[in-house]
């Protein structure tokens, strides 16, 4: 498992019983964590004393009883600045465990000793974008929702990197892919974090089992002759993280060589010394 344990201004204190309490920065949330199944005593204080909760509805969806949360709030990692907010389906604008994924990129761009061009597509608030944008890398940064791309683009302000080498690119990632394929555009890097389930701007639907191999396939068209890796992140259970090694290995390291690896993500549990299980992560690297 890969552990994101160097996040001072995040914690993952307690969870059980389908829920977990976290501290993010000066606030403290009690959130659903559907894979903390097991039982909690529940004795740290901030379980009632929590600052917000999110509560799912029976109906779908859910909501959030705010005690003391501001609208807006930041928390940074290492020289990273990231703009919280409570939004509809428990998130806040950042996943915690991804930090050692963010390590992983920029260690990779920073050691290249060349000019780095990056491809972060399903990019969201741009926490990926950031990290490669900080260590030196050329960033094009997708995402089909206007306002995460928006948010990101405040996020790389926090961060000091307003002026980056950063594109920001409101699309449907495939369509993005296909016109870069004919534009005859290389990256040396591509991030990726697809949803498990989501519809298009034409009511196209994504699933990821029945997707994501075409869409990496796809991808492989705009990698450089001298690529760096390539990282891919999934939340989606019923993926074992071995099957994106498998699709690496077939679609990368079989043309360029490498290696790949899979894992779970994990974030510690300050109370029980135990991981929280938060998703997995293809890591291919050509180096």
């Amino acid at each position: 498992m890969w552990i994101s344990e160097n996040f001072t201004d995040y914690s993952v204190i307690d969870c059980g019983d389908g829920e977990k309490l976290e501290r993010w920065g000066d606030y403290y949330l009690v959130r659903p964590e559907p894979q903390a199944i097991w039982s909690s005593p529940r004795t740290n204080p901030y379980w009632k004393k929590y600052d917000a909760l999110y509560s799912r509805s029976s109906s779908g969806g859910g909501s959030w009883t705010n005690r003391t949360l501001p609208a807006s709030w930041s928390i940074s990692y290492k020289e990273l600045t990231f703009n919280l907010k409570p939004m509809n389906f428990k998130h806040t604008g950042i996943f915690p465990e991804q930090a050692s994924n963010w390590d992983f990129i920029m260690d990779k761009i920073s050691k290249a000793g060349r000019p780095v061009n990056v491809l972060n597509l399903f990019a969201y608030t741009g926490a990926a974008t950031i990290a490669a944008a900080k260590a030196g890398a050329s960033v094009c940064h997708v995402d089909a929702a206007k306002g995460m791309v928006a948010w990101a683009r405040e996020n790389a302000a926090s961060s000091g990197l307003s002026d980056a080498p950063i594109r920001w690119i409101v699309d449907d990632c495939a369509k993005f892919v296909e016109r870069e394929i004919r534009r005859g555009r290389k990256y040396d890097a591509i991030i990726m974090d697809p949803p498990s389930y989501g519809r298009g701007p034409t009511g196209e639907i994504w699933k990821i089992e029945n997707n994501l191999f075409d869409f990496v396939n796809l991808c492989s068209g705009v990698l450089s002759d001298n690529p760096l890796f390539v990282l891919i992140s999934s939340y989606t259970t019923g993926l074992a993280p071995s099957v994106t090694k498998y699709m690496a290995d077939m679609i990368f390291t079989k043309k360029y060589g490498g290696t790949s690896e899979c894992d779970e993500l994990g974030l510690p549990v300050l109370e029980t010394g135990l991981f929280l299980p938060a998703g997995s992560a293809m890591r291919w690297s050509s180096i």
